[in-house]
């Protein structure tokens, strides 16, 4: 059974109350924040935000109007809004400007992400992109979406990430890594948005293709600390396992504790969330964390200065989540099946906010 979320209306007003004491540390700096600049950094799966046209190199034909869920611009308008929605309200109980940083998976192209940007409800904030395709059979892709008064990008590029089984003899690929450096409030900040392989094929038959993918984030951390030892470093995505998986405590090296880091470590920052029963997407009757960020020791060590790790957030209202039906509790999607229920996505968005002293 569902662990979390709507499922019944005792459960909704207990979580409402043990929401409001998590919150109270957040009220409370929010009334004395004159001594602190806060930016929030989040990462989204926004599930399948394709366009309607068919992309002869991809298979995509599902998202068209002529496909099997009859994919058309009205859906197209809807999804889309309904993004913004979401996206828009992510980070504003400590800043009004939202999410400084927002990584996304499961976007077509560079189009829908313009489109995204120019919603109502994020239009103001002016948000910049950055994108490659990569090699996914479906065409889906990680992206980046900035705020530039937060936020400079100085350089970027796509990592590949190439699979090779023990019974393959030729790799195959699966969405790359998008890697951006830039200047955060002038500070040097390293940025990884990911998605890594499925479990198709079921959890451990396809654990060495996560892992393979872990190990490519860790050797691009290493590359960035040989040239920066103290470089702050984010990686962020879908990585279709939980913090407690080898890809994360092995390929990655993410650790639950910060007195646990050693060099080269990273912290998770959603691994409290996923202890105490908390996941962002739900897969029979059981929740999974697969949305998670991690940094590095100077993003949690007082003595490195400059911006620090406040607080980590699953983001779980009620209205992103079914009411009824053989979902209820689930994370309210776009489809059940084929079809439309015009909600949200099949994950829910992460993120954490940071401090610097101004």
């Amino acid at each position: 059974m569902l662990s979390f979320a709507a499922v019944n209306p005792d459960f909704m007003r207990k979580t409402c109350f043990f929401l409001a004491i998590a919150l109270f540390p957040l009220l409370a700096f929010a009334q004395k924040n004159d001594e602190y600049k806060v930016a929030a950094i989040g990462f989204y799966n926004l599930e399948n935000l394709f366009d309607t046209i068919d992309s002869p190199n991809t298979n995509d034909i599902d998202f068209t109007p002529g496909g099997r869920l009859l994919w058309n611009t009205e859906k197209y308008v809807s999804k889309q809004a309904n993004m913004a929605k979401v996206i828009s309200l992510l980070g504003t109980e400590l800043n009004p400007d939202g999410l400084a940083i927002l990584g996304v998976a499961e976007i077509e192209n560079q189009k829908v992400l313009e489109d995204l940007v120019a919603q109502e409800p994020l239009k103001a904030r002016n948000y910049k992109i950055v994108h490659y395709d990569s090699p996914d059979e479906r065409g889906i892709d990680c992206g980046l979406l900035y705020n530039p008064r937060y936020f400079t990008v100085l350089g970027s590029r796509a990592v590949p990430v190439a699979l090779k089984s023990p019974k393959d003899t030729v790799a195959d690929y699966t969405r790359d890594i998008l890697y951006v450096a830039g200047r955060f409030d002038g500070e040097p900040l390293h940025i990884m948005v990911c998605h890594w392989p499925s479990r198709r094929g079921g959890e451990k038959a396809s654990e060495w293709s996560r892992m393979a993918a872990a190990r490519r984030c860790r050797e691009v951390a290493d590359s960035v600390r040989q040239h920066d030892p103290e470089a702050k470093i984010i990686i962020m995505g879908d990585l279709n396992d939980d913090p407690n998986n080898k890809s994360l405590t092995d390929g990655v090296g993410a650790k639950a504790e910060i007195d646990d880091m050693k060099t080269g470590d990273f912290y998770n920052l959603m691994y409290s969330h996923f202890k105490n029963g908390n996941g962002t997407l739900a897969y029979r009757d059981a929740w999974n964390l697969f949305d998670q960020i991690m940094v590095t020791r100077p993003f949690v060590n007082k003595k490195s200065g400059g911006w620090q790790v406040y607080k980590s957030l699953v983001f779980n209202e009620p209205w992103l989540l079914q009411t009824e039906g053989a979902f209820k509790g689930y994370p309210f999607r776009t489809f059940v099946g084929d079809i439309f229920i015009n909600g949200y996505s099949d994950h829910l968005p992460v993120y954490f906010f940071a401090l610097k002293k101004k």
